[in-house]
């Protein structure tokens, strides 16, 4: 299993910006990474998805202000959060899935993320 740590979190102010970082311990060239959060007495969400071509997929509910991106030369994703809202106030998880490995499902520690006045 490869190891992820999420990195970036902190208090932003509504209409702010955080960049997440997830670092994986080993190569991620054939890894799909998503990201998913969970805000306080919510279930876990999913929230972006890029897989191994580039290709990126999107909840509604940051489609628009969320990009993410991967450097697979760094084994890094990246999770660019802009006009942030206090609804996107959770612990954010970078995850990792592979199509060629169906035992792969590794989570990170997760990192909080706070958007308030």
């Amino acid at each position: 299993q490869v190891q992820l740590v999420e990195s970036g979190g902190g208090s932003v102010q509504p209409g702010g910006s955080l960049r997440l970082s997830c670092a994986a311990s080993g190569s991620i060239f054939s890894i799909n990474m998503n990201w998913y959060r969970q805000a306080p007495g919510k279930q876990r969400e999913f929230i972006a998805a890029i897989e191994s071509s580039g290709s990126t997929n999107y909840a509604d509910s940051v489609k628009g202000r969320f990009t993410l991106s991967r450097d697979n030369a760094k084994n890094t994703v990246y999770l660019q959060m802009n006009s942030l809202k206090p609804e996107d106030t959770a612990v954010y998880y970078c995850n990792a899935r592979s199509d060629y490995d169906i035992t792969l499902d590794s989570w990170g520690q997760g990192t909080q993320v706070t958007v308030s006045s």
